[in-house]
């Protein structure tokens, strides 16, 4: 990758500037997590059972923690480390809980947490191609970012995207008789496929239209299967749906009174339970408002 700064009519090429310590790279994550990933920071230097987990955070939107990891060296298995932290997890559930209430000052319950939504992020300059390879699984709730620092203290963070491709882990994990048995008993790692199973042919391409509709928006939209619906992000949630039986529930992420919906077709859900986020729904099961309706979502965007 090669980063340029735009000066008048001239690039100017930006140097990497590498980052001497794992600390360093510890700092710039944990001072701006929210920004990065919309996770809340819990703690640094986690210690739990002889081990240390760099950062604990907590994703909000899934009601799971995250264990944070950074590395500058390239020499280990991101799948060993990241099983044996989830099993960790998994067997010390209470004292996850008792930090996360402890450093937030709330009353976190065991059932408030969606343990099988938890996840490892290992955070590094660089991964080799054996570590892509061995983390390239649909189902394995490990991932990589790529972390560069170049000169006037530009950051670029780039999370590897697992291929779609992508096999399960399931079919070379004799799940019996491996360190990754609990995880993959206890751990789901969703994809856009469980929420079209048992869906018929033209609920599935009512979702594919809207779907490269919201895609076509702005570059650099990203699909983010959830437990209970499909997310499209940018830098943040655009819009959520979730697939019915005979339509899609599609919610705007914007607040109640900032959305700009003459026709008023997005329903004010703000003081009802809801799945997505934003405080606008809308269901659908066709596309004769399929324009209309990208136009709303582009105001997110904008």
């Amino acid at each position: 990758m090669r980063i340029f700064q735009h000066n008048k009519s001239t690039l100017n090429s930006l140097k990497e500037k590498p980052f001497k310590l794992e600390k360093d790279i510890q700092k710039v994550v944990e001072g701006n997590l929210s920004q990065i990933s919309g996770y809340r920071f819990v703690k640094s230097e986690f210690v739990i059972k002889n081990s240390r987990i760099d950062t604990l955070a907590f994703d909000e939107e899934n009601h799971s923690f995250v264990i944070i990891e950074y590395k500058r060296d390239r020499n280990y298995s991101v799948v060993d480390q990241g099983v044996s932290y989830l099993n960790l997890m998994l067997e010390y559930k209470a004292d996850f809980i008792v930090e996360y209430n402890e450093s937030q000052k709330q009353n976190l319950k065991r059932s408030d947490v969606d343990w099988s939504q938890s996840k490892v992020v290992f955070v590094a300059p660089s991964f080799t191609d054996f570590q892509r390879q061995s983390s390239n699984f649909k189902d394995l709730p490990i991932e990589l970012w790529e972390i560069k620092r170049f000169d006037n203290d530009i950051i670029v963070i780039n999370p590897i995207k697992k291929s779609q491709s992508a096999p399960s882990i399931k079919q070379v994990q004799n799940k019996e008789e491996s360190n990754i048995g609990k995880v993959v008993e206890e751990i789901k790692v969703y994809t856009e496929e469980d929420h079209l199973v048992g869906k018929s042919e033209e609920i599935i391409e009512l979702y594919e239209t809207y779907k490269n509709a919201i895609l076509n928006l702005t570059s650099d939209i990203d699909v983010y299967p959830k437990k209970l619906y499909i997310a499209f992000k940018k830098d943040k949630n655009l819009a959520d749906i979730h697939i019915q039986h005979k339509g899609l529930k599609i919610w705007i992420n914007m607040h109640k009174g900032d959305l700009d919906d003459p026709k008023k077709i997005a329903n004010d859900v703000s003081r009802k339970g809801h799945w997505g986020n934003g405080d606008y729904e809308i269901t659908v099961n066709d596309t004769k408002d399929l324009e209309y309706i990208m136009s709303l979502i582009k105001q997110v965007i904008n």
